[in-house]
Formats: C-alpha cells, sequence, structure tokens
C-alpha cells in the first residue's frame, strides 16, 4: 500500500539511480508524492548510519508501487522527480548514472565526476520556470521567466566529498569530466561520437539532463558520479544495452560503497553557493 502521509524527520540527501542502491538503507519505508507536475516514482526513505536519505528510482514509472525499469530516459518526468525530492526538503542530490566514454583515457569500469555538460536532447520539458507561479516547498512563489546561472552546475562541495571518498577507497576516478546528453533512447552514431568529441565532451549519457537544470533552478546541491561502462560508438565493435548493464552491475558492489561513505561525510551546512541559484520571491 502506498503510503502517503509518512512522518519523517526532515531529509535533506537525497540519491537517484537505480534500484541496486536499496539495499544501502536501514529501516526502510516509501512513499509516492503527487507534485504540481505530477506524480513521483515509489521514493524510499531510509537511513545510512543515523542519516535520513530519500531515495528515488529513475527509470520507475510514477505512481507504481512497482520499481522497475521501465521509462526509458526521454520520457522520464524529471520535474516531478526533483519536486518531489524538494517537497521532502532535500538540499542535496547525488546522481548515479551509466555512461559511455569519448575519452581513451576513460575506460569501462573507471568512474567519473561530471563538472559541465553539453545539452543535445530534443523534446524534454527542462525547466521550472514556464512563465506560470510556482509555489515552493516553504510557500514562496515564484512567477514570470527566471534566467538560472549554470557556469557551474555540479556542486563543488559534493564532487569534492566524493572525490576524496573515491581516493580513499583506491577507486579509479576521473574528475573535471564533461558529460554530453543525448535523446535516446538508441545509442549515438560513430558521427555524432566524433562531433561530441569536437566539443569537448569526454563522457556521454541519456539522464543527466535536465535533472541538473533542475535541481539548480530549485537551489538544490547536485552531483554526478557515473560508472563508464563502455566506449562509445566508433570506439569499440559495437554497443550493446547487455554490455552496459552487466559492466554497471559489475561496479554497483564499490558503488554502494563511495556513496556511504559521502552521505556519512556531508557536512549539516553548506558551504558552496548551490542555494543563491533560488530566485527570490515575485
Amino acid at each position: 500500500m502506498v503510503s502517503r502521509a509518512i512522518q519523517t524527520r526532515s531529509v535533506r540527501i537525497g540519491i537517484i539511480g537505480g534500484s541496486g542502491v536499496y539495499e544501502l538503507f536501514e529501516h526502510p519505508r516509501h512513499l509516492i508524492l503527487d507534485t504540481p507536475f505530477g506524480k513521483t516514482p515509489r521514493m524510499e526513505i531510509g537511513e545510512i548510519s543515523g542519516i535520513p536519505v530519500a531515495f528515488l528510482p529513475r527509470h520507475a514509472r510514477p505512481g507504481s508501487e512497482k520499481v522497475g525499469h521501465d521509462v526509458p530516459p526521454h520520457l522520464i518526468n524529471y520535474r516531478a522527480n526533483i519536486f518531489g525530492l524538494h517537497l521532502l526538503g532535500v538540499e542535496r542530490i547525488i546522481a548515479t548514472s551509466a555512461c559511455g566514454s569519448l575519452n581513451e583515457n576513460i575506460r569501462p569500469g573507471d568512474f567519473v565526476l561530471i563538472s559541465n555538460f553539453i545539452d543535445m536532447t530534443k523534446r524534454r520539458a527542462c525547466t521550472f520556470f514556464d512563465g506560470k507561479p510556482l509555489k515552493l516547498k516553504d510557500g514562496r512563489i515564484v512567477s514570470g521567466v527566471v534566467h538560472v546561472d549554470m557556469t557551474e552546475p555540479y556542486c563543488p562541495e559534493l564532487r569534492g566529498i566524493i572525490a576524496e571518498v573515491c581516493r580513499e577507497l583506491g577507486v579509479r576516478v576521473h574528475e573535471n569530466v564533461c558529460y554530453v546528453c543525448t535523446e535516446g533512447p538508441r545509442f549515438e552514431t560513430a558521427a555524432e561520437i566524433r562531433a561530441y568529441r569536437a566539443m569537448g565532451a569526454d563522457v556521454v549519457g541519456m539522464t543527466n539532463v535536465p535533472e541538473v537544470v533542475l535541481a539548480r533552478e530549485l537551489g538544490i546541491c547536485y552531483a554526478a558520479i557515473g560508472v563508464v561502462t563502455n566506449m562509445a560508438a566508433g570506439l569499440q565493435s559495437r554497443v550493446s544495452q547487455e554490455e552496459v548493464i552487466q559492466v554497471f552491475n559489475e561496479r554497483i558492489g564499490t558503488l554502494r560503497k563511495i556513496l556511504v561513505e559521502t552521505v556519512k561525510r556531508i557536512p549539516a551546512a553548506r558551504s558552496c553557493n548551490c542555494a543563491s541559484t533560488l530566485p527570490a520571491e515575485s
């Protein structure tokens, strides 16, 4: 049964990713939230070392108690997902995803910390601020057209914590990586990959945009850690979904360790400027 009135301690940390992360939680319970943009998928609320954390399965079907890889990347309701975490009080999001490498120095099995992105998506709802009034969790109302700075889209404080954890765990991680987000669900052509390389992209994926944009619009810190599952089209003979799943699953244990240690080290107060991007009431 879906719980719609769960009493929780303030949940300030959210994780977005695949269902393999569920096993991290102590005392898990679940809920589905209604937002101005639709229902969220089933979200798990639990604790990691006593710290309240929310987990949102990115590809799960909105409004369903079943959690599976049911929604393709171009049809995910990113606005409902991010706004749902906002309604819980989440101030920091750690996103996980699989990605392909465009850089010969970044190999399958490596981890990457994304520092910037190139948006090649085509038809996704990419902003909360479309001219209509938006009521925030604290009661403020933002209306009109809002232009949010994206010079540094990924939180430097969160990225620094994750990088430190990776180094201490002996994980091969690449920092300051540029991610190109494509529409999907198909994989890219070799010609597209050559173009993206020329544009300065290091890895390619289908889900990080507009997630990071929407988090920034609400003043939520957002960091993305990617698992490199394959070399992109033209850099290996072919790209298959089976390969992506296999390599990601092989690294899920290490990813869990990174997430646990990162959550434990996140300070209560934020020292970054991410919250300053949230527009004032208008």
